[in-house]
């Protein structure tokens, strides 16, 4: 019989409501790695090149970019930034260990995320201390 032919043994859901699947803490954890990576790329660099730009053009150029940052606005881009970058450097650690075949198991991947997770959050408000 034809793949074609054959009756589906339960039906496929017709609507996959993706906002109601409750993803375990590594899924959720790997995908924050992907936003992190994303959110440095499109708009950590070209932050940071305009910085360096600013900063060898002229002394009133970064004083223009120092006020920029002492901006609430500012401070809350600098504090998202900070996180993707660390929560993105803790991911790709973990990612790495695991190629290595270190915490490879179930119990050891849902620790490590949670670990990832944490860290990342505790380092961030360490950042949010230091800058307000």
């Amino acid at each position: 019989m034809a793949a074609l032919e054959r009756p589906a043994a339960r039906p496929r859901p017709v609507y996959l409501n993706l906002l109601a699947i409750r993803l375990p803490l590594p899924a959720f954890v790997s995908i924050l790695h992907r936003v992190s990576g994303a959110l440095l790329f499109l708009i950590g660099i070209p932050l940071l090149l305009w910085a360096v730009q600013g900063a060898l053009v002229s002394a009133d150029a970064w004083a223009q970019m120092r006020v920029m940052v002492a901006h609430p606005f500012g401070k809350l881009v600098l504090i998202v930034l900070a996180w993707a970058y660390l929560h993105h450097f803790l991911a790709g650690i973990r990612h790495l260990l695991m190629d290595l075949h270190i915490g490879v198991n179930l119990q050891a991947g849902r620790q490590s995320a949670a670990v990832v997770l944490v860290i990342s959050l505790l380092l961030t408000l360490g950042v949010v201390i230091r800058l307000w």
